[in-house]
């Protein structure tokens, strides 16, 4: 089951989270373990000021978003049906069309936004043709994240469609290694991957375990994870309702990765809240450069010799996303 250790105050983050809230606001609980996934929670007081936003989940479940097939694989479009505006991130999975995609960075799409185009990765590469009774020429859905730190920074990162390709069959190859009866689907389609019953029954016991962990935590914004011990990934969110609509997606991500690295576990997997201070900390300070922006949203990236922040930042109203990886 998991357990929580004595919560601290945000001055121990220094400069990491001194951007996102008044000193004082933040505080960190966990970690919350499952086997060799460990979770520490962070909380925000006055969490609830942020902007709200549709999930591109919430919006293409709704009929709100179409996303739609080009014939180029690096780039879809995309329409806002509603008056609603729509986050899309890093990372996130469209299932359908001629091969699955996924979008390779954060978002604001605006309400009646018409069709425009967004940038893709391939992360199907054994299909260019309509699938079962999928629409080739539009997604279906968008369930999951990419899952794995390399596939992720392959996206984000590198941006190279040779490197996602690559990565997507390490990962496939991981989950065989870690679940001998898995079969990597005909595809090599990183959703169906994903979607495949002996990864999803044996990613299932992480997020059973720790799914509720947020539950009665109002003040939560984002959360920090620790694979066979080692301090991995951190997302904050600036408000507490689009961490809580992206929680299932980052989880889910979070036990794959867990699950396909179990058989690379020795020893004990602990870890505590100073070894997740340290990271976010050593991005914060790290040297800063700005991508072009996608619409209203600029990605500013900080690099140290360690660690990587992705900061999201709607023009004129603040950050949205901050996405920390350790190397």
């Amino acid at each position: 089951m998991p357990n929580e250790s004595s919560l601290f105050h945000a001055s121990i983050l220094g400069f990491a989270l001194l951007a996102s809230a008044a000193a004082g606001d933040l505080r960190i609980s966990g970690p919350y373990t499952h086997d060799n996934l460990s979770i520490f929670l962070i909380h925000r007081a006055g969490s609830d000021t942020g902007k709200n936003f549709l999930t591109l989940q919430e919006a293409m479940e709704e009929k709100k978003v179409v996303v739609y097939e080009t014939g180029n694989v690096n780039q879809l479009a995309i329409e806002n049906l509603s008056s609603e505006e729509v986050y899309i991130q890093s990372g996130d999975i469209v299932k359908g069309g001629r091969q699955d995609r996924v979008f390779s960075d954060d978002m604001v799409l605006t309400s009646h936004s018409g069709r425009i185009p967004i940038a893709s990765f391939c992360v199907e590469h054994g299909r260019w043709t309509k699938r079962g009774s999928e629409a080739s020429d539009r997604f279906s859905t968008t369930n999951n994240t990419v899952a794995g730190k390399s596939l992720k920074m392959a996206v984000r990162d590198k941006k190279d469609q040779r490197e996602v390709w690559d990565q997507v069959a390490r990962a496939q190859v991981s989950m065989s290694m870690a679940a001998p009866e898995f079969r990597a689907p005909a595809s090599n389609s990183m959703q169906l991957a994903m979607e495949n019953r002996n990864v999803a029954e044996a990613t299932g016991a992480y997020v059973s375990s720790l799914k509720k962990i947020v539950d009665g935590k109002p003040d939560v914004v984002g959360y920090a994870f620790a694979i066979n011990g080692k301090v991995n990934s951190a997302d904050i969110y600036a408000s507490s309702d689009l961490f809580r609509k992206m929680w299932p997606k980052l989880l889910n991500s979070s036990a794959v990765e867990a699950f396909t690295e179990r058989p690379n576990m020795k020893g004990s997997a602990k870890v505590d809240v100073s070894a997740v201070e340290s990271a976010i900390a050593a991005a914060d300070r790290g040297r800063e450069s700005a991508q072009p922006p996608m619409g209203s949203v600029q990605t500013v990236k900080k690099e140290s010799d360690k660690v990587l922040l992705f900061e999201s930042r709607e023009t004129g109203k603040g950050w949205i996303h901050k996405n920390y990886v350790v190397k």
